[in-house]
């Protein structure tokens, strides 16, 4: 996504701090989060919606985990509807499988089997 700076128009790379053309400071956008909004295979209590929600947000999990029971709690269940909603919205994080693409390229042997270094070795 490439800035502009807010007086000329010029188009700008991200890391730049003052316009090229006309001199002016350039604010940029805050970054985005660390990680996408997906439920996470690992850490997960029940159904990874709060370990999901605090590691894309970059917030402390066991915080978020306390607030949603409070929350559960003092709105007569409607936090866990919202969690339900998320259980069925939220993605569960992807898991590479083994062979999966993109192909891994593993060295091969040699050829033919009676080279050296080939397996068997020969003593």
């Amino acid at each position: 996504m490439p800035f502009f700076c807010q007086r000329c128009g010029t188009g700008l790379p991200p890391s730049a701090r003052f316009c090229s053309n006309c001199g002016n400071v350039v604010t940029a956008a805050p970054p985005p989060p660390g990680r996408p909004l997906v439920r996470p295979i690992a850490g997960r209590q029940i159904a990874g919606v709060c370990i999901g929600m605090a590691q894309a947000n970059g917030w402390n999990v066991t915080t978020v985990r306390v607030l949603t029971v409070l929350g559960f709690f003092f709105t007569s269940g409607l936090v866990g509807v919202a969690y339900l909603a998320g259980w069925i919205g939220i993605p569960e994080e992807f898991m590479g499988m083994p062979g999966a693409y993109p192909p891994q390229s593993y060295p091969q042997p040699p050829y033919p089997p009676n080279a050296p270094g080939g397996y068997p070795p020969r003593v």
